[in-house]
């Protein structure tokens, strides 16, 4: 029998964000500093410009590149902003919210308690990326999930 896991029609077999930004080499650095993300590897061009890194955040790989206007890839700061939000379960919420914020990062929704489960907040890191980082107080039902949430539009 084949493993449910890969019997996908479209052969999925894992998926990456992928983060396009301004000042590359120092956002790798704030990861680090921000998420103790671990860098695997980069390709540099003679100029600098970052073509592609890969970092590690806890078991899942993040990769990002510098902007590349010459091919119509622009980070946040160049487009005006993001519609693309990463969701980090972590521990302690708080605990990394605060980790961030010290290395640069700034709260755009200060950490609370959510009808969902979780105790959760948003950041946006100095590259204009969000971040929302939280971590479960609560396992709630889909179903309850739904019922709290209708009961937020009475």
């Amino acid at each position: 029998m084949a493993n449910p896991q890969r019997a996908t029609a479209t052969g999925i077999h894992e998926a990456f964000p992928y983060l396009r930004l301004r000042r590359a080499a120092e956002a790798i650095e704030f990861y680090k500093r921000a998420f103790g993300a671990e860098e695997l590897f980069r390709l540099t061009e003679p100029s600098g410009r970052i073509g592609h890194a890969e970092l590690k955040l806890g078991p899942y790989t993040l990769m990002l590149s510098d902007e590349f206007p010459e091919y119509g890839i622009g980070g946040p700061e160049t487009i005006g902003g993001t519609s693309f939000q990463m969701h980090l379960h972590v521990d302690n919420a708080d605990t990394a919210i605060a980790r961030a914020v010290e290395a640069g990062a700034t709260i755009v929704n200060k950490p609370a308690d959510h009808f969902y489960g979780e105790r959760s907040g948003r950041i946006r890191d100095p590259f204009g990326h969000e971040w929302s980082i939280g971590h479960e107080i609560e396992k709630v039902a889909p179903a309850e999930v739904q019922r709290r949430y209708d009961v937020m539009f009475k």
